[in-house]
């Protein structure tokens, strides 16, 4: 499986008609991906009488892909900036 790792950045706020902090600007990176392989379970399909093999990922649903297709996302950190005072 193909992991992402991604790093968040959030600027947050409180505003009179929602007074508990909520971001409103959210920034990610990617930090790092690890790579999960060549694909382990190719899917054949048809098309005007040729038949070609692809990876599993560009078919089936997720639940259905091989683990080297799955992909996950993996917040590494999550910073939340509140800036004050009043803008320049």
């Amino acid at each position: 499986m193909t992991i992402y790792l991604v790093d968040v950045e959030q600027v947050i706020h409180t505003c009179p008609a929602h007074p508990d902090p909520h971001p409103y600007d959210t920034r990610r990176v990617l930090a790092d991906v690890i790579p999960g392989g060549p694909c382990r379970a190719p899917v054949t399909i048809r098309c005007g009488g040729q038949t070609a093999l692809i990876p599993c990922h560009r078919h089936e649903p997720a639940k259905r892909q091989c683990g080297a297709c799955r992909v996950i996302v993996t917040e590494r950190t999550i910073t939340n900036h509140h800036p004050t005072g009043a803008a320049a």
